[in-house]
């Protein structure tokens, strides 16, 4: 048997992978998680051969929670769900550690196929994303200014960015204009929203 671990933060939805997961004979799921942090201590209790993880669940991501299973779990195969196709969300999930890297809309034969094909060591990898990251590019965003810019997303003040990642305003302006160039936006707003859309953020 294949021991699986699921987490997803829509009840709905991982009742329904759950359910259509345990009609393969050779795959059990034995931990559920609706959170980064609780997906890595369920990991790190349960042990699981395979964990797939969504990418965007609160309390971080399933792309730090990839990193911290593989770390503590070492022989644990992460597979990255998600709803969202973005390039930057694959090669930041690579980074990670995973191996499998599925969009949700396919279909539930193809989900049960890619946890056996990771189980004997493949990896397993969206086409359609696979073209789409490879013509996108690396992130040209440096981590410093992937912070910033994360911090500017609700609005913050220069200040309170500042005070939260325990940098100077000026640096601030710095890292905040710098991103806003790269990402060839007109101001930060934008700026967020463009690193969003290509999963840099």
């Amino acid at each position: 048997m294949i021991r699986v671990l699921l987490a997803e933060d829509q009840a709905m939805v991982r009742g329904a992978l759950v359910s259509l997961l345990g009609l393969e004979p050779d795959i059990e799921v034995v931990g559920e998680a609706a959170s980064g942090p609780e997906a890595v201590a369920v990991a790190r209790e349960v042990r699981p051969d395979v964990a797939l993880l969504d990418i965007e669940m609160p309390g971080g991501d399933g792309i730090a929670a990839a990193a911290m299973i593989r770390e503590e779990v070492p022989d644990c195969k992460v597979v990255i769900l998600t709803t969202f196709g973005r390039p930057g969300y694959l090669r930041r999930a690579m980074e990670a550690g995973a191996v499998a890297f599925l969009v949700k809309d396919r279909p539930a034969s193809e989900l049960a196929a890619a946890v056996r094909r990771v189980r004997r060591g493949e990896r397993v990898i969206d086409p359609d994303l696979a073209a789409a990251a490879l013509s996108a590019g690396p992130n040209p965003l440096s981590p410093r200014e992937c912070d910033v810019l994360a911090a500017a997303a609700d609005g913050s003040t220069v200040g309170d960015i500042a005070g939260r990642l325990h940098l100077s305003e000026g640096t601030v302006r710095n890292y905040l204009s710098s991103a806003i160039h790269k990402t060839h936006a007109r101001n930060r707003i934008e700026a967020v929203r463009r690193a969003r859309s290509q999963g840099w953020l």
